[in-house]
């Protein structure tokens, strides 16, 4: 593809959810299609018609296994949030039909155990996961979501344990 296509393609309407326990430590899951470390926050795509916040509860569970009835919503970042994928990658992602994602942002806060995270779900994204800080957080995504989870973690820094 082109530059000049690239720039015309929209953003893929999406959430992401920061997952945090009590000791304000971020969920990290390690993505399972990725030979590299490449460790992420729970995302996904918002489907037609569906709210962002139940978009939000919808993928958190698809991909963990946690229920809304353990986790509290804490914050919701004011605005979506975007990025872009490199070129080289884009024909091979959503069919070439988006340059990158648009994302609103929850903040949820755990209330479960440990136990209850279950990433070994019907369609697995993780293969292992833990409770990270947000400065290994922003060393752990794939560099071209860095600029994003650095502004997700800026929204959210005054709920999250920034000692470690």
């Amino acid at each position: 593809m082109k530059p000049d296509d690239i720039s015309a393609l929209p953003y893929r309407p999406c959430v992401g959810v920061m997952l945090v326990n009590s000791a304000g430590l971020i969920f990290a899951g390690q993505r399972i299609d990725s030979e590299l470390p490449a460790w992420q926050m729970p995302q996904g795509g918002i489907d037609d018609g569906e709210d962002p916040r139940d978009a939000a509860m919808r993928e958190l569970w698809e991909e963990t296994g946690v229920t809304t009835d353990l986790v509290s919503v804490r914050a919701q970042t004011d605005d979506w949030l975007t990025y872009e994928l490199p070129h080289n990658i884009i024909p091979r992602i959503w069919k070439g039909r988006f340059k990158g994602q648009k994302q609103l942002w929850f903040l949820l806060q755990f209330l479960g155990q440990d136990a209850d995270i279950q990433i070994e779900t019907d369609h697995p994204e993780f293969s292992e996961w833990r409770w990270i800080g947000p400065d290994e957080m922003l060393e752990s995504i794939v560099p071209f979501k860095r600029d994003l989870y650095r502004q997700v973690i800026d929204a959210f820094r005054n709920h999250l344990n920034s000692d470690r």
